[in-house]
């Protein structure tokens, strides 16, 4: 690991959810299995061989089966190991199509991954945790669980084992999935009610999504005993009535469906399903922030529950990773987030903090050659009944501060008082049809806040039939809705909306004033997928692809004009993504999350064709632990541009500064990935935190770089069909 380049304040302390793991003396046996398994089957045959095999913990890694013996217990022989292995696969006849036979591998030392993991299968097996009780109103429970998973760390230039823990807040109905089911089946069809749903499992849990209904119990209860693992699962099967739905549930991106009676289920409540089981989400937001003095509190509650789980198998926890015991690890930017300098128009240079100022004294950066001159044309549409004459009138005044001539070329408003749905929809259609009868660059559109959850309806919302029809023909929009206008200031709407204009008529309202020098240019790359909602699996999915020059400029994006299925971006579309222009450059690759399937090695191959090099960086969201400031000894938010170094090639960074009443900033976490050109991780760090500063369409700073963010929006809004036509290529930012 590099020496840290920036000196930490000693007033600070900083505090993370990373917790390094210890093991003394383990009883390990490692084994071989023949024939290969896949990482999925591998792992499926290790939970199952957990509750096959008493006082023993398996994992499947590395194309190996481990099994840690607990503190005191009998290591099993091989032929312990065998017959195990023999009754799972008969209880799992899709686990290979022959028998497995296990092999013992001497001298094969464990990695720090294959510790951490091992203690992560052990909490989860073993139901280490008891989650905390917040409330129990109606039909519904709130409750802190925690979440966990396997970390490691590097210390004293040694990769450790280390477990991530942290708390979250789940909302679920009263019953079992059966009785939600036995309330609504005469209103709508099984796959219609139950379809899409979240879930999670009595025994462990767990969370998934229904992707089909199977049959009845009494068409598979047999099979279901013999597979069946967890006590209050096995009991819901034998106890369920014959004519009780089977449904199909997938847990997060695995591929495998797993079978479940709907009395061994219990729904999730979230935001987009809450309406289902008659609740408000927006009333249940407040049972979802935890005060940071709780927090803190749950999360000590929930070590030692870890603590007495893993001291059985000789693991040890430590105090979590904090700037007192490691401040080596712990960074921070050489300029506080908001002083970063930017340049606007006229070489005039100011702070992120201060954009405003910035357009106000300069204009922007770089004109779009459509408005060098040139006068926005702006149409107005309404579907709502506030009054938005003086909000457009200071929309173009703030365009005139900032250098841009306007003109209303013509407004409308369209009510839908009496019109059913379909009525409604084809009346804005012929509206906005006859609204840019005369050419326009850009229709400010104020909607209904009811709109807003209207997407998930058949018709789906006017929001999105609005932007399809504009952007079909390059016509660029920006929406208000009207609960907006009544709740917020109108100057600090105008704040927010009037940069994004700009910007989504091809213009650069600002850039970096500092040019970065990890890379010459800076790429995101994503896919965007389309869930079936009555059917299992993915239905389809398209790439997208950003570029952005050395000072964070946007240059260009490219949407792939024919959709993929699965998860990997072929390699005839990241050669046609990837131009030989790039030859002689430095080009850092962000990736939406992990890089898939063969999507390394293309990029690698393409890099070598064209004569360029690729810095490939991994950017994931979730399963990432939180960092905090600790305030005499009580756990506050994270300064903006914090960083936690968990080895050369891998960081946690936190992005984004959230008020307490909102809830706790999340970092992501970011990966250098070893086969591509390496890089200083501080230097990543400073890179993404500094991308992150130009989202031209919110004075807020977005979560990720902005050559990734958004990026599932670009293709997910191709996915629907809605992008300009006739410009799968463009200069730009029209997904602001």
């Amino acid at each position: 690991m590099t020496t840290m380049t920036v000196a930490q304040s000693q007033k600070q302390i900083f505090f993370s959810e990373v917790f390094p793991l210890s093991l003394a003396r383990p009883t390990l046996t490692c084994c071989s299995i023949f024939p290969d398994l896949d990482r999925e089957s591998g792992n499926r045959l290790s939970y199952h061989l957990c509750r096959a095999m008493e006082e023993t913990i398996a994992i499947w890694q590395d194309q190996k089966l481990w099994i840690l013996t607990s503190t005191g217990g009998t290591e099993p022989n091989a032929a312990r190991c065998q017959e195990a292995l023999a009754a799972v696969q008969r209880d799992l006849p899709d686990i290979g199509d022959r028998p497995l036979v296990l092999q013992k591998v001497e001298r094969s030392p464990a990695t720090p991954t294959v510790i951490s993991k091992l203690a992560f299968q052990i909490l989860r097996i073993q139901g280490a945790f008891t989650p905390k009780l917040v409330t129990s109103v109606d039909k519904l429970t709130v409750i802190r669980k925690v979440k966990f998973w396997a970390e490691t760390v590097e210390l004293q230039e040694q990769i450790c084992p280390a477990l991530g823990l942290t708390v979250r807040t789940d909302i679920t109905f009263k019953g079992n999935l059966a009785d939600f089911y036995a309330s609504n089946a005469a209103i709508e069809s099984p796959e219609s009610l139950l379809i899409g749903l979240p879930v999670q499992d009595l025994d462990l849990g767990s969370g998934g999504s229904i992707v089909g209904v199977i049959g009845t119990v009494a068409e598979h209860r047999d099979r279901l005993l013999k597979l069946a693992t967890g006590r209050l699962t096995q009991r819901a099967i034998q106890q369920a009535p014959d004519d009780q739905l089977i449904v199909g549930l997938q847990f997060g991106k695995g591929k495998k469906v797993f079978h479940y009676p709907l009395s061994a289920l219990r729904p999730s409540i979230t935001a987009e399903t809450a309406g289902k089981f008659g609740f408000d989400y927006g009333q249940l937001l407040k049972f979802t922030k935890i005060p940071y003095q709780e927090r803190q509190e749950v999360l000590a509650t929930f070590k030692e529950q870890a603590t007495t789980a893993l001291a059985r198998y000789g693991f040890r926890i430590e105090r979590s990773l904090n700037s007192r015991q490691y401040p080596q690890l712990f960074w921070q930017p050489h300029v506080a987030v908001d002083q970063t300098s930017l340049l606007f128009g006229r070489n005039v240079t100011g702070i992120r903090g201060r954009i405003l100022q910035g357009l106000s004294r300069g204009g922007v950066y770089s004109r779009h050659p459509h408005f060098q001159p040139g006068t926005i044309r702006i149409a107005v549409f309404k579907l709502c009944d506030f009054k938005v004459g003086q909000f457009v009138k200071a929309t173009q005044e703030r365009l005139k501060r900032y250098g841009f001539d306007s003109e209303l070329i013509d407004r409308k408003q369209v009510s839908l008082e009496d019109l059913d749905p379909a009525s409604a929809r084809a009346s804005v259609e012929k509206a906005v049809n006859k609204l840019i009868t005369v050419p326009v660059d850009i229709v400010l559109t104020f909607l209904p806040g009811r709109d807003r959850a209207a997407d998930d309806e058949d018709g789906g919302s006017f929001y999105h039939l609005i932007y399809s029809l504009l952007l079909r023909r390059n016509i660029a929009s920006q929406v208000i809705y009207d609960d907006t206008l009544k709740s917020v200031d109108r100057g600090q709407i105008i704040n927010q909306v009037v940069p994004g204009i700009l910007a989504k008529l091809g213009n650069l309202p600002f850039i970096l004033a500092e040019p970065l020098q990890i890379a010459d240019y800076f790429i995101g790359l994503d896919i965007s997928r389309s869930p079936k909602v009555k059917l299992a699996g993915t239905l389809n999915a398209c790439a997208s692809i950003r570029l952005y020059g050395k000072q964070g400029e946007f240059i260009r994006y490219v949407l792939e004009d024919a959709l993929l299925e699965g998860e990997e971006i072929p390699q005839r579309l990241l050669e046609r993504l990837l131009p030989a222009t790039l030859e002689g450059q430095t080009v850092l690759i962000y990736r939406d999350g992990r890089f898939c399937g063969q999507e390394v090695p293309h990029l690698l191959n393409r890099a070598k064709a064209i004569g360029a090099k690729f810095i490939l960086v991994e950017c994931k969201k979730s399963g990432v632990p939180r960092l905090y400031n600790l305030n005499q000894k009580t756990l506050a938010a994270p300064v903006p541009g914090l960083g936690l170094i968990l080895s050369s090639r891998e960081a946690l960074l936190v992005t984004t500064q959230v008020s307490e009443r909102v809830g706790l900033a999340k970092p992501i976490r970011l990966t250098v990935h070893e086969s591509g050109e390496s890089a200083p991780i501080e230097q990543v760090l400073d890179t993404t935190l500094k991308l992150t500063l130009l989202h031209h369409g919110a004075l807020k700073a977005p979560r990720l770089p902005m050559p990734i963010f958004g990026a599932d929006r670009v293709a997910g809004l191709r996915l629907q069909g809605i992008y300009p036509s006739s410009l799968l290529e463009g200069d730009r930012q029209f997904w602001l």
